[in-house]
Order: C-alpha cells, then structure tokens, then sequence
C-alpha cells in the first residue's frame, strides 16, 4: 500500500471549511476524496493536517491518503487538478513512508492574516482581506506582539466550550508587516485552537485602534474568559501559510 502526500492551495470563500461534514459536502476534505474515490472505483479517505474553518483559505495545506494504484504521481495530480473545482488545486504528490500522517507528524503551523487598512476597499482584494477603515496605530500592534510569544494558557483567545482539553498552546512567532493599505500578520505555532488566530487578531487589532491597551494582554490571559480579548475578525482574512514537519 502506498501512502501520497499532497500540497494543496484552495480559495475557502463558498467553502464550508475543510473537514468533510454529515450534512453536506461541501468542504474542500468532500471535494479532493470524491474525485480520488471515482479514480479508483472505491471509497478514499483523505488525512488533513489542519480543519481550516469555513471560508478559510490556503496556501499550503497537507493531506496524505492510501492507495494501491501504482499509476505514477504525475499521472495522480494531472487526473485529480482535472475534475476538482478550480478554486482547489494540488500542487504536489509525492510518495512518502507508510508512517507518515499529515496531522500527527506536523511540527507546526503557520497563519497569515491580511488586513486592508484603508477608508475604501479595494475590489480586487475584498473577499481575502478584513477592511479597517480607521487609522491603525502599528508601532503599537507590534509592541503586543511579544505579550503572546512563548507558552500560555489560550482560554481567552478561543470560541471552544469544552474545557476536556487543554488550552495550553505555543507561539514560536508573530510578525506584523505593512505594504501600502495591506497589513499582514503571520503566526506560527505548535497548534491552534478553535478561532484562536481570528481572536488574536483582533486583539492586536483593538490595540491598533486604541480600543485596548498594550499592557491590558497579561489581564486578558490571566482573567481566562473569552469576554476579555478582542473580536473575532472574519475568516474570509485568514490564509493557512505553511505547515513544518
């Protein structure tokens, strides 16, 4: 049995997010298996490193699956490009060890958020980036950033209810970088939790606005209550950059 490796780019936009759903199947997971399972007249699972969220998108996702064609990868990516919608493609196949799991191996993974920081939106970038139109302070913005590097307890930064699981997470590094109107913020991490980069953002951008004061990240972590970080901004913003193994 052989065990493919797949880089995969998609615009997440009329997507309900990665994972394949019971009540629909319309996510990016749905779309990649039901063309590979047609390719080999059976049922294809496909592993995902990450559950990107609806209207998410990606740069570079991994996904890894189980086949016993031995047609060639070429021959793989040429037939599956060929009938997935064109808002989702794969960049590369490779064969890797039967060992190797998308998810479980990942060492990390890497975000990129996009703001357009401007009165006016532009066309052209409206569906991949959240407009501010107000004036964001950035010297400020990147003062917060160091207030989220290192290991913490998350709880404050994430939608999930469920306490079985632990909100302890590891920022490895968070970048603001400004290009004109657009702002882009990266981070990188061992795992996220659910809407954890959305809140952050917001975070930092309420700090940007003056809604928030740098030094008021330290109460946020310690008082544990997702009341007292920043919005969520919308997903549409929001770009899986890179996964590290």
């Amino acid at each position: 049995m052989r065990n493919l490796k797949l880089v995969i780019q998609y615009d997440g936009t009329k997507y309900r997010g990665w994972q394949r759903l019971g009540d629909s199947s319309n996510t990016i997971q749905a779309k990649i298996e039901d063309v590979l399972s047609v390719m080999h007249d059976r049922e294809i699972k496909v592993i995902g490193a990450s559950r990107t969220d609806a209207g998410v998108h990606a740069f570079h996702q991994v996904a890894n699956f189980y086949t016993d064609l031995e047609t060639n990868t070429d021959m793989i990516m040429e037939y599956v490009n060929k009938y997935l919608p064109k808002d989702i493609v794969i960049k590369e196949i490779n064969e890797v060890s039967e060992r190797f799991h998308s998810r479980y191996n990942a060492k990390s993974k890497t975000y990129c958020y996009k703001i357009y920081n401007s009165k006016y939106h532009d066309p052209f970038l409206y569906k991949y980036t959240y407009q501010v139109p107000e004036s964001l302070n950035l010297i400020k913005m990147k003062e917060a950033t160091k207030y989220f590097l290192g290991e913490h307890d998350f709880t404050s930064f994430t939608s999930l209810k469920s306490k079985k699981k632990s909100m302890v997470r590891s920022i490895n590094l968070l970048d603001i970088s400004k290009n004109n109107e657009l702002i882009e913020i990266y981070i990188n991490g061992n795992g996220f939790l659910y809407n954890m980069v959305r809140i952050i953002t917001g975070t930092i951008i309420d700090i940007g606005l003056n809604k928030m004061d740098v030094s008021d990240i330290k109460q946020v972590f310690r008082k544990m209550k997702r009341s007292e970080a920043g919005v969520t901004v919308p997903s549409k913003g929001l770009f899986l950059y890179n996964i590290e193994y």
